[in-house]
């Protein structure tokens, strides 16, 4: 089969690779389509490897077509040949064929087409694990969540609009870009300042309860002093910067927890128990079309480069999909 490789470079090209060998609890799904994610921009780096067995491609979450299965996938996993599916990879989706364990598969939800599918395993389960899991989201909660015109904001957003949070989110574009999303305050930070934002919540009675931050960096440290008593502060990632100054005597009056998070690094019994949560607890909300997939564009998997490009230079409002 074929499959995306990564040149010495750091250049891309689609070129041949051995087949998937199909275990006895997997699945072999030939690959629709494949989502982009950040972690795949890292890995293409070389600063975000895939766990050890993983194929050393990249891509972290496909839709398909299952065509093989092992004998206790058979027996375990309510699929059979023929069935349309999501799933959700350690590696390896940049690729004509992928093969997963069976609980790492999700069916494909009633209204969504192949390509909406395959933005649903990653970006929904990273944003139950960050809102459920880190978060203990509940009704009436106050979320700060960065870049509102990311892939995974695209989801964090509607999915704790639908659970009864109040959401915040910052974009560095024109704020209608991202109002089909629903977030209550959108805000511009190349025109104003989140700290003060923050601030002004605070003083009103709504500071921030959980805050999902992919961007790290100096704004960190400089709203914290602006959050809620108790407030979980997950960071995911560092786009802004890996360092920065925080108040530690407001963290311990505050009780803050500043929680890092992974979602790749997380047992597979954990992923699968996301998944399934998932199907039984958001997939009702998808189906009936309160929560969507927000694709942004599509490229041929040939021109996978050109697809990383979009997402390198934030180009995106929602997800980036390879078809292949």
């Amino acid at each position: 089969m074929k499959a995306v490789l990564i040149n010495d470079d750091k250049s891309l090209r689609w070129d041949n690779v051995p087949d998937p060998v199909t275990g006895s609890e997997d699945v072999l799904i030939k690959v629709e389509y494949a989502a982009l994610n950040r972690a795949d921009l890292l890995q293409r780096q070389g600063d975000y490897p895939p766990p050890p067995g993983c194929p050393e491609w990249m891509g972290l979450e496909v839709s398909g077509e299952i065509v093989e299965m092992g004998d206790k996938a058979k027996e375990e996993s309510g699929y059979k040949i023929g069935d349309k599916v999501c799933a959700l990879l350690g590696g390896g989706g940049y690729a004509e064929y992928v093969c997963v364990k069976h609980d790492m598969c999700m069916p494909v939800p009633k209204n969504c087409t192949m390509a909406e599918a395959a933005c649903i395993p990653e970006a929904f389960a990273t944003a139950y694990l960050k809102l459920f899991v880190e978060g203990k989201a509940k009704a009436g909660d106050t979320l700060l969540v960065h870049a509102g015109a990311s892939g995974l904001s695209s989801v964090v957003i509607p999915m704790a609009k639908q659970f009864g949070l109040r959401v915040i989110t910052t974009v560095r574009r024109d704020p209608e870009a991202v109002s089909h999303l629903g977030a209550d305050i959108v805000i511009d930070t190349r025109k104003d300042s989140l700290a003060e934002l923050l601030k002004k919540e605070e003083e009103e009675g709504r500071a921030v309860d959980i805050a999902i931050d992919c961007l790290g960096g100096k704004a960190l440290g400089e709203c914290l002093p602006y959050v809620k008593y108790g407030c979980r502060w997950i960071v995911i990632a560092a786009l802004a910067g890996s360092e920065t100054t925080i108040d530690l005597k407001n963290i311990y009056k505050k009780n803050i927890r500043i929680i890092g998070s992974t979602l790749r690094s997380r047992a597979p019994e954990m992923k699968a128990q996301i998944l399934k949560s998932i199907v039984s607890e958001i997939y009702p909300k998808v189906e009936s079309g309160l929560i969507k997939p927000t694709l942004y564009k599509v490229f041929p998997i040939t021109e996978a480069e050109k697809a990383h490009d979009v997402l390198l230079h934030s180009e995106n409002n929602g997800k980036v999909v390879l078809k292949v």
